[in-house]
């Protein structure tokens, strides 16, 4: 087995057992037990945001690591995931509701990428998200913990602030708190 072939297993068998339709998300939650879901999580502040290039359909890159200058809410999300489907509405709120104060980016863990990713977009009809990939799952590796979804904020100089792996709900008043003071700083 290639290296490539054998770390795609590893981060297939992580999602699956991190986030899957067939299993509740309280029991999702659970198999996950070393790892805070559904909070704010601090312990990871101040690691820098990993340069990873993502790539949307049409063949235009993103480099993470060039994202300087404006906060980054960076979400880590895979069609097949329940929990990472019902976020994806309140993320494109969050996107539209802070344009210009802070950039949403969600970055599709999908191995068959435009393939899944392309149709689930034109589907939804997001107003702010764009369809970001990362096919090869390098995110998933730079940020480690291996619960989907994964969402982490970075500051303008590409340093952690917070993240939330698990399900979360970004509408709340606790979420724009949580954005406000950090992108305040």
């Amino acid at each position: 087995m290639s290296r490539t072939s054998f770390t795609l297993a590893i981060v297939l068998g992580l999602a699956v057992a991190a986030c899957d339709r067939g299993t509740s998300e309280d029991a999702q939650e659970s198999s996950a037990s070393s790892v805070p879901t559904g909070e704010i999580d601090t312990s990871e502040a101040g690691a820098l945001m990993p340069a990873v290039n993502l790539s949307n359909p049409d063949g235009r890159t993103l480099n993470l690591g060039a994202l300087q200058g404006t906060p980054v809410l960076l979400n880590l999300w895979a069609t097949w995931c329940a929990p990472c489907v019902k976020e994806m509405p309140l993320l494109d709120d969050l996107a539209s509701e802070y344009d210009g104060r802070l950039r949403v980016v969600t970055a599709s863990q999908d191995m068959q990428g435009a393939e899944k990713v392309a149709p689930f977009f034109a589907e939804k009809g997001y107003a702010r998200l764009e369809p970001w990939m990362d096919p090869e799952n390098e995110l998933s590796f730079a940020i480690g913990g291996g619960v989907m979804p994964t969402t982490v904020l970075y500051d303008g100089a590409g340093q952690e602030i917070w993240r939330v792996q698990g399900d979360y709900d970004w509408s709340s008043e606790d979420a724009r708190a949580a954005i406000d003071a950090a992108i305040a700083e």
